[in-house]
């Protein structure tokens, strides 16, 4: 598939390139970026290009994942990244500390999930590291149901099991589930 642009008034969601490579690499310095992601550490530009060159340029093409830099309107600055993976319908997403609490990760969280639906999915699904109560802020606010914990789909750093909240959200609007989100979410 060729890469497309999403965007609100809020936000704008297009393809990383490799002049995000200095954005990227700052925001993977952030300590809650490395602990909630599986991301190289130490995070090298080598990294950022790395990423955008093998798996957002190929995950486009192949279908596998759409991986888009979220930024603000009239901006260029890459905020964060969120990504859709077509096996599992599940999301992916970070943010830079300068970029949080703006409703930036909501709003992008919104339109890839509405862009998944329009496209056929009958449902997302959404992980983090048990603990993560960012991410699951999102979820949850987003109109996520919470559906457990278990270990995540994307094994920690060192490939071991983690273990993971889970969560989805479904086309047609019914809740997936009636548990209560973590106290701590």
């Amino acid at each position: 598939m060729q890469p497309v642009t999403l965007e609100s008034a809020r936000v704008r969601l297009d393809v990383p390139t490799r002049a995000d490579t200095a954005a990227i690499t700052a925001a993977c310095q952030d300590p809650d970026v490395v602990r909630w992601t599986t991301i190289p550490t130490p995070y090298r530009d080598q990294d950022a290009r790395t990423f955008v060159d093998a798996l957002v340029g190929p995950g486009w093409a192949s279908d596998r994942e759409y991986t888009w830099a979220i930024r603000r309107p009239g901006s260029t600055w890459l905020d964060g990244i969120i990504s859709y993976r077509t096996a599992g319908r599940d999301l992916g997403f970070w943010l830079a500390p300068s970029a949080r609490g703006a409703g930036l990760m909501h709003h992008a969280v919104e339109l890839v999930v509405g862009w998944a639906f329009d496209r056929g999915a009958h449902d997302v699904y959404w992980e983090c590291y048990a603990g993560n109560t960012a991410s699951a802020s999102v979820a949850r606010r987003a109109g996520f149901s919470y559906t457990g914990t278990g270990d995540a789909r994307v094994p920690g750093r060192d490939g071991g099991p983690t273990p993971a909240w889970t969560g989805l959200r479904r086309a047609d609007g019914t809740a997936a589930s009636a548990q209560a989100w973590p106290t701590t979410a």
